[in-house]
């Protein structure tokens, strides 16, 4: 920290050296993910389409009121689960890769940025299958899209990077307590009711200023209109958002570098 310009540059550096490496552990892992799985690729569209079947239904019958979505309600639920997905597998990626690589991290000397960087490309390539259920949903339920619509992948991107930021953060401590992995699951169930994904933005009381100051509401909400009506309702909200995660990466990953080397002795005495 004493040359920030020769820190920057040796993490540009190994960024770069990482690549090759980072692109073999992708590949490693979702041939493992799904060629041990009977269902394969259907386990990424399943929990969207079992939340919006459950929520429908409860709707359907008097439940729950939701209130009015701007697209058809079961495509609403789908929609915004595959984005709420993509961020938990981008916070969770990073604290998982560093902890079933301790073996490696204690006996091989490479690049740590290559655990993160074949997570996000993992995280990529997941989407990349849900993106065939959404398109299914705007076909199956004729929903219009706008030009607009080749914009939302960069507004996914600030979602992505901000579910990293999150999870670089807390991977060196989840390398050392498993307290912190288990508690990762329970954290992001809590999360999500305070999100919308099954409900529109509430307006009015203490929930509703909660929900807006969560700062995966903006990203997820903006790359839904900018999907559908093509009007972002809340830029500010979203620029502040996308700030959040880029400035938080860098400084995550400033201390990620710094506490791998004390944390890989720690587990490796």
């Amino acid at each position: 920290m004493r040359h920030p310009l020769r820190l920057f540059q040796m993490m540009w550096l190994d960024l770069l050296a990482s690549r090759e490496l980072a692109w073999q552990l992708m590949v490693r892992d979702i041939n493992t993910k799904y060629r041990q799985s009977i269902l394969g690729f259907f386990w990424a569209f399943l929990p969207a389409i079992v939340m919006a079947t459950g929520f429908t239904l409860a709707q359907s019958a008097g439940v729950v009121n939701i209130g009015k979505t701007s697209i058809p309600y079961p495509a609403y639920v789908m929609f915004s689960m595959t984005l709420w997905q993509t961020f938990v597998e981008a916070l969770n990626g990073p604290v998982q890769a560093v902890t079933s690589a301790k073996v490696m991290l204690a006996r091989v000397n490479f690049p740590r940025e290559a655990l993160v960087l074949a997570k996000l490309g993992e995280v990529f390539f997941n989407f990349g299958i849900k993106l065939i259920l959404i398109i299914g949903l705007f076909l199956w339920f004729k929903i219009p899209v706008t030009a607009s619509v080749i914009l939302a992948p960069v507004a996914l991107i600030h979602l992505v990077l901000l579910g990293t930021f999150f999870g670089v953060l807390l991977a060196p401590a989840g390398m050392l307590y498993q307290d912190f992995t288990m508690g990762l699951t329970l954290a992001t169930s809590l999360w999500l009711f305070i999100t919308p994904v099954v409900y529109p933005v509430p307006t009015q009381g203490l929930f509703g200023t909660i929900v807006k100051l969560n700062p995966v509401t903006p990203l997820l909400v903006a790359i839904r209109e900018l999907a559908t009506t093509g009007v972002i309702s809340d830029p500010t909200s979203f620029w502040i958002a996308s700030l959040i995660g880029a400035v938080g990466l860098l400084l995550a990953w400033i201390s990620y570098r710094l506490a791998m080397p004390f944390v890989v002795e720690k587990i490796s005495s």
